[in-house]
């Protein structure tokens, strides 16, 4: 018995591709459930955020158990299995361990470094334990890379790379700007961990409001929410209003 990782994330697909994988807590539990139908398949788990979904199974065989997850997935995001395929990858045994190990430190992110995705895999981790469908397997690869990852994002300068992008971007903007960006109302476009991390920033500038814009309009305004819990005014739309 070994982990298998399946996934599908912004280094192998275009947005629209991840948008029709997107998960809710409702659908990650129907496809855990689904995947542990299986016989050939004791543990699951289910990673979604904006920027990547994958399901984490030990399985008693490797082909048996690709074939499972990848026509659940399949199912539930209605694609062709052929089409999902294209923009998959897999990850076995140790190789499916390193896999998760670089995602919580951060590693394999959009913008590197960024600590978001240690939360989110917290968060799947627990929702996975709480519904029972994590063992001894799961329950220590989640551990370890949960440790990993914290120990990555405090005793390196990691978490630096991201906020500088956002930090010379802000400085680009208030020298356009005569009175700065205090006051201001800003415009993030996406609802990820750029846009995230630009939201941060933008309410320590100073901005009295600021609108998130997305493609998915409630992933905008979870965002949103979060922005609001700073102290400023927050909204949330969609790119096709």
């Amino acid at each position: 018995m070994s982990v298998l990782l399946f996934g599908v994330s912004h280094r192998s697909a275009p947005v629209s591709v991840l948008e029709q994988l997107s998960t809710d807590e409702s659908d990650q539990a129907k496809i855990i459930d689904e995947v542990l139908r299986s016989s050939l398949v004791t543990e699951a788990m289910v990673l979604s955020t904006c920027n990547r979904v994958e399901v984490y199974a030990v399985v008693d065989a490797f082909h048996g158990g690709l074939s499972v997850i990848g026509q659940v997935l399949s199912e539930h995001s209605g694609m062709g299995l052929n089409d999902l395929t294209k923009y998959a990858y897999v990850r076995y045994a140790e190789a499916a361990v390193e896999h998760l190990f670089a995602v919580t430190s951060g590693l394999d992110s959009v913008v590197m470094g960024e600590q978001q995705v240690l939360g989110q895999v917290r968060r799947a981790y627990a929702a996975a334990e709480a519904n029972q469908t994590v063992g001894r397997t799961l329950h220590e690869l989640a551990q370890r890379a949960l440790s990993v990852g914290k120990r990555v994002h405090t005793e390196t300068g990691i978490d630096s790379a991201g906020a500088s992008v956002v930090s010379v971007s802000l400085e680009m903007a208030q020298k356009r700007l005569d009175q700065g960006l205090v006051g201001k109302t800003a415009v993030v476009v996406g609802a990820g961990a750029m846009g995230a991390l630009a939201g941060k920033h933008l309410v320590r500038a100073g901005v009295d409001r600021i609108d998130v814009v997305n493609r998915s309009l409630p992933r905008a305004r979870r965002l949103a929410e979060n922005i609001a819990e700073l102290g400023v005014t927050a909204n949330a739309y969609s790119l096709d209003d």
